[in-house]
């Protein structure tokens, strides 16, 4: 069968969830003999990437208009091919995915979390994504969540039910550490946080938090960057504090090795539902700290420990005062969430 993703920033993924999850589901398509084409804003090398078609097309540069400008143009150049299924990420795209639908061709759409929370959008922004919220739940022909807390939203306030399928994760530990030496990390010596730098996902509360409640020799890596927040990101920076590690993004073997090795994994996000740097840092055995939402509880699972805005600091410092036994059984519990609900071939039980 032909498969289209559109609506992310494309793949290899080198920016978020959505496209993480597109290089994920894409490639595997590809390994069962499907012909798949991903929409791409940033170009690559080569016009394929483990198997996929890498489709490029222009955009407009710009916080409010990259995400929508880019999928029109791509919804433009799919109703001139012909795909037996599409699936549209972005609840903001939903105004786009009833035109192949009315060319016959069944469309998906993932909303991913409430996207109208970010801090970073303006009123116009926010209004756009609320009546998106409402499009996605009539014009494409499936809704896809990602969480049980969104699929819940949708029902109660929209009265749609949605596909839920969440992000998947691989399970265990990468043994290799040679990021660790380049940012001057010792394996168990520091705490990890992977996120875009934007105000909801809370890298300044992490760093106030974690150098206010660790000893000199816990460092703390700061993993990720974010293109239209450099206000945040340099306020994120300002620090001289040495135990601060702020190397910008990284991805592949660099990334696992960080989720591998870390003391302890801080997820701080306040708006999406699965995310996959949670679920990814627990696969490889890390100890999690979650900042306490729903979604995030919801994916922890009972094998992280909670936090609030106010109170980071005192987890921190009970976390240190466990024994290793103690933390090791957290660990362990993380793994086994993950290889039981997240694994890819738990998630392929939900589609």
């Amino acid at each position: 069968m032909r498969f289209a993703i559109l609506g992310t920033r494309g793949i290899p993924a080198r920016y978020g969830g959505f496209e993480t999850f597109a290089e994920e589901l894409s490639t595997r398509l590809a390994k069962r003999g499907h012909q798949v084409t991903v929409y791409c804003r940033e170009r690559n090398s080569e016009p394929t990437y483990r198997g996929v078609r890498l489709q490029y097309l222009p955009t407009i540069r710009h916080k409010y208009f990259d995400t929508v400008a880019h999928t029109a143009l791509s919804t433009l150049h799919v109703l001139g091919s012909r795909y037996d299924a599409l699936l549209y990420c972005n609840a903001a795209n939903a105004v786009f995915t009833w035109m192949p639908r009315a060319l016959g061709m069944p469309v998906a759409l993932n909303v991913d979390g409430l996207e109208r929370h970010r801090k970073k959008w303006n009123a116009l922004a926010k209004a756009w994504y609320r009546l998106s919220e409402w499009l996605a739940t009539w014009m494409p022909n499936a809704v896809v969540t990602d969480a049980q807390a969104i699929a819940d939203y949708y029902r109660q306030k929209y009265q749609r039910d949605s596909v839920m399928i969440p992000y998947g994760a691989e399970v265990g530990a990468v043994e290799s550490a040679g990021v660790l030496q380049k940012l001057g990390l010792e394996p168990k010596k520091y705490f990890l946080y992977v996120s875009r730098m934007e105000p909801e996902n809370n890298g300044l509360l992490v760093s106030r938090g974690v150098r206010a409640g660790v000893a000199t020799d816990f460092k703390l890596a700061l993993i990720g960057d974010a293109p239209y927040a450099a206000d945040y990101v340099a306020q994120v920076r300002d620090t001289r504090d040495p135990r601060v590690v702020i190397p910008g993004a990284i991805y592949g073997d660099g990334y696992g090795e960080l989720g591998s090795h870390c003391f302890a994994y801080i997820q701080a996000t306040e708006v999406g539902g699965t995310h996959p740097a949670l679920i990814e840092a627990m696969g490889r055995g890390a100890l999690t700290l979650y900042l306490d939402t729903p979604e995030n509880a919801e994916v922890a699972g009972g094998a992280g420990l909670p936090f609030t805005h106010e109170n980071l600091t005192e987890v921190i410092q009970g976390l240190l005062a466990m024994s290793e036994d103690e933390r090791e059984c957290w660990r362990a519990r993380a793994v086994k969430t993950v290889q039981s609900r997240y694994s890819w071939e738990a998630v392929d039980g939900f589609v």
